[in-house]
């Protein structure tokens, strides 16, 4: 972490200001890293007033929060409850401000902090090559829960890539617990591991995670990859039966721009699985294996 960067900072006798203010050079020791998990608001609250500009909203209260957001029944298949602890975390929201159309986004990326003040790492991105654009304004945002801190906070923007791949363990015949289902997300930042996935709902935007401040797994699993999937490009493909009998199988998303490519293996080696498959298939096992 350089001891100078640029962002936006936040005292918390401030709720909001906008993203892109200097900040000065401190001297108060090495950065760590600080873990930090999603919450997926649109799935509790509503927005009051989308801002028009790039800003960050920090709440330590519940007061704080409901100033900028309304409360309302939770509209995902994640069970979890919705309350924020305000005596164990803090909220945080950032916004890229109003934007004319889609292919938008903005993202957390890593946190740290040192003897003085907590940074929060995010980056911005633009429509994808090949992206389907809407003329429909859109306003950007990503939310997360860090630990409660008394320290100011900054915001530094980096230059990171969108690109991404999200692994699973599925078993639709399993129920209660939270290892039926495992799911995580691979960038070249962090990895996320989602939270309570609901069997066959696979939008991972509707549900917490928590962030593992790791650089450079998105690059190294690419490499594993067969040619039989790549081909599949932006396409969706199941091997054997994995939603049939014991329901078991894995999921593997990778997303490169706007292409998509979802694949779904049987656990059980089915004839339609090549060497290839086979081998991969239990390269993403041995990864979540890893990952727990």
């Amino acid at each position: 972490m350089k001891k100078f960067m640029f962002g936006l900072f936040i005292a918390f006798g401030i709720s909001a200001c906008s993203l892109g203010d200097n900040i000065s050079e401190d001297t108060c020791g090495e950065y760590t890293n600080v873990a930090f998990s999603g919450f997926p608001l649109s799935c509790n609250y509503t927005l009051k007033n989308p801002p028009l500009n790039p800003i960050a909203f920090v709440a330590n209260t519940q007061e704080k929060m409901d100033s900028y957001f309304t409360k309302h029944a939770n509209s995902c298949p994640n069970p979890s409850d919705p309350t924020i602890d305000f005596t164990k975390y803090v909220f945080v929201g950032i916004f890229s401000g109003e934007k004319s159309t889609n292919g938008y986004g903005i993202k957390i990326t890593s946190i740290v902090e040192n003897s003085c003040n907590l940074v929060i790492n995010f980056y911005e991105h633009g429509p994808q090559s090949g992206e389907a654009i809407t003329q429909t304004p859109t306003n950007p945002s990503d939310y997360v829960l860090i630990p409660k801190t008394s320290k100011p906070i900054y915001f530094n923007k980096t230059l990171e890539s969108p690109d991404k791949i999200i692994i699973g363990s599925f078993d639709g015949a399993c129920t209660g617990s939270a290892a039926c289902q495992q799911f995580y997300q691979l960038n070249d930042y962090n990895i996320m591991n989602y939270l309570n996935v609901v069997y066959g709902s696979y939008e991972f935007t509707q549900y917490k995670y928590n962030a593992v401040i790791k650089r450079g797994d998105y690059t190294l699993f690419l490499k594993t990859i067969p040619t039989e999937i790549l081909n599949i490009k932006g396409q969706t493909k199941t091997y054997g039966s994995p939603d049939s009998g014991d329901k078991k199988g894995v999921y593997f998303e990778l997303r490169q721009g706007s292409v998509v490519t979802k694949i779904y293996i049987d656990n059980d080696d089915t004839e339609d699985q090549s060497a290839e498959i086979k081998a991969f298939k239990k390269a993403i096992q041995d990864k979540i294996t890893a990952l727990k």
